[in-house]
């Protein structure tokens, strides 16, 4: 796995961020509630976190996530184009 020159991202996170786009989209196609699916994933990455990072690694993780949520950038992101699933 590749990092980017700030060591914070792997070079594929694009990749894979498109791939779990397109099991979104699937996911809501059939049917299954955006929660479902947003809790589905959820678990699963805490899953696969939990097999590649120690704990300390996974909490830093979530830290980042929440600091994420706390600056307002999920406030931009139901702002952008594509970004209405599971909006009333």
């Amino acid at each position: 796995m590749q990092f980017d020159p700030d060591g914070s991202a792997p070079d594929d996170l694009s990749h894979a961020g498109a791939v779990v786009d397109k099991a979104i989209e699937y996911m809501i196609g059939q049917g299954i509630a955006p929660i479902s699916v947003a809790s589905a994933l959820l678990g699963g990455s805490l899953g696969m976190l939990a097999r590649t990072l120690d704990d300390r690694g996974v909490a830093q993780v979530l830290r980042n996530a929440l600091a994420s949520v706390e600056a307002g950038e999920l406030q931009e992101m139901r702002g952008a184009p594509n970004s209405g699933i599971g909006q009333s």
